[in-house]
């Protein structure tokens, strides 16, 4: 008896009267239908209820569904007089009394179907706005990162501004004017030079020098105590507005001069290229 509740409520008979099952399948049912009377009265009432949910529901059923019920129905009753006197109200309380799980499985296989194409295509649709939202978070991270460099440089600016100005209002600052050798007579070039802040600075805008090929620069020397001392290289034109270039620090001097060197400049200068000088 406990073998024969589990076939029932296993399902098979609901996918036997939607026909579902395979040929061998359907084979076995049938065997079992003939073998259990439980089995067969519980088909019965599946298609019955499946005929009449289908008629409620306006739905018409497929022809194999309608003559297996039909089928069903005539045999029935054949076996039992009974059947005769069974009202459509009472067919009706029927299909409200029949198992609700076997009626609902075919129904809710559909929704965990579609459920499940639904939860996907969202899926899909939150990994794309994803995406997007990482995409324009990565732009404007770049231009963040644009906009604070744009602002480092003109703070640069502004402070070299600064310190330009300060050239003429510190006293501390001399300017030095060097002027062209026997290499270059008509080269000049202005310095400024702050011993107690050791700020050197070269005025572009009164190079005078003679012109340097792409491998070449100029280099600041300063004399210190007979030896010279590199205060770094320049091309000769304005930079980013500025018309003064910062150079490297120092302190004490006796002398300044400028050479053309390889570019990137020399560890020692070249005295037979030099072209400015100036003594303190």
């Amino acid at each position: 008896m406990e073998e024969t509740r589990e076939y029932i409520e296993s399902g098979i008979l609901e996918l036997y009267v939607l026909g579902d099952l395979s040929t061998e399948e359907k084979l076995q049912v049938q065997a079992m239908v003939q073998k259990h009377p439980l089995v067969k009265a519980e088909l019965q009432e599946i298609e019955k209820a499946a005929y009449l949910y289908a008629d409620l529901h306006q739905t018409e059923p497929s022809p194999v569904l309608r003559d297996r019920v039909l089928n069903s129905l005539l045999t029935n009753l054949a076996d039992d007089r009974n059947l005769k006197t069974v009202t459509n109200r009472h067919e009706e309380a029927t299909v409200r009394k029949m198992n609700a799980a076997s009626a609902a499985k075919p129904t809710v296989s559909v929704f965990y179907k579609y459920g499940f194409a639904a939860s996907l295509l969202l899926l899909c649709a939150s990994i794309a706005a994803t995406a997007i939202l990482y995409s324009r978070l990565r732009q404007s991270q770049q231009q963040l990162i644009t906009l604070a460099q744009s602002n480092q440089k003109f703070a640069n600016q502004v402070s070299f501004m600064q310190d330009e100005i300060s050239v003429f209002r510190d006293p501390s600052f001399k300017l030095i004017q060097l002027k062209g050798t026997a290499k270059a007579p008509n080269s000049a070039l202005t310095v400024a030079w702050s011993a107690t802040r050791k700020k050197v600075m070269v005025d572009l805008k009164s190079v005078k020098l003679p012109e340097t090929n792409k491998d070449q620069q100029y280099q600041l020397w300063a004399i210190v105590d007979q030896k010279p001392v590199d205060l770094g290289v320049f091309d000769g034109a304005l930079t980013d507005n500025a018309d003064m270039q910062l150079m490297k620090s120092v302190s004490t001097a006796q002398a300044f001069a400028v050479t053309i060197e390889p570019r990137g400049g020399s560890s020692n200068p070249t005295m037979e290229q030099m072209v400015v000088i100036a003594s303190l």
